[in-house]
């Protein structure tokens, strides 16, 4: 089955259900991806967009945005290479107050067992003591 890379607008339509067109098209083809019938791939770069939309332009709370975005990684239909750790730097996402990248530095770093170089102090002792301890 071929694979397809999903964009923000779509997912954030879904998510969002502010343009009721949009979000029934949308609703289609993720209910395809939720059953497996559909194969997507969710790129980094587009659940960090849907992060910054939900969270600095709808004012969507962060646990929030965190619970639907990882809810969207359960689907069977969702395949992405990188899913754990995807789905790792959702969760550190709603637990800190740290942006969607570092997250993704964060679970990358410690799913990898790679350190992370970094001029960020925060983000040194953040990663150290959550996942190098």
């Amino acid at each position: 089955m071929e694979k397809k890379l999903i964009d923000a607008n779509l997912l954030l339509r879904y998510l969002l259900k502010d343009d009721e067109a949009l979000f029934k098209r949308a609703y289609e083809i993720l209910e395809r991806v939720k059953d497996g019938k559909e194969l997507i791939i969710i790129p980094e770069s587009v659940l960090a967009e849907c992060v910054y939309v939900l969270l600095r332009i709808c004012k969507v709370d962060r646990k929030i945005v965190a619970e639907k975005l990882k809810l969207l990684f359960l689907y069977k239909g969702v395949v992405n290479p990188d899913k754990e750790d995807l789905v790792d730097s959702i969760n550190f996402f709603g637990q800190t107050n740290l942006s969607m990248v570092d997250c993704i530095i964060c679970a990358k770093s410690a799913n990898n067992k790679m350190p992370i170089l970094t001029f960020d102090d925060e983000l040194k002792n953040i990663s150290r003591k959550r996942f190098h301890s």
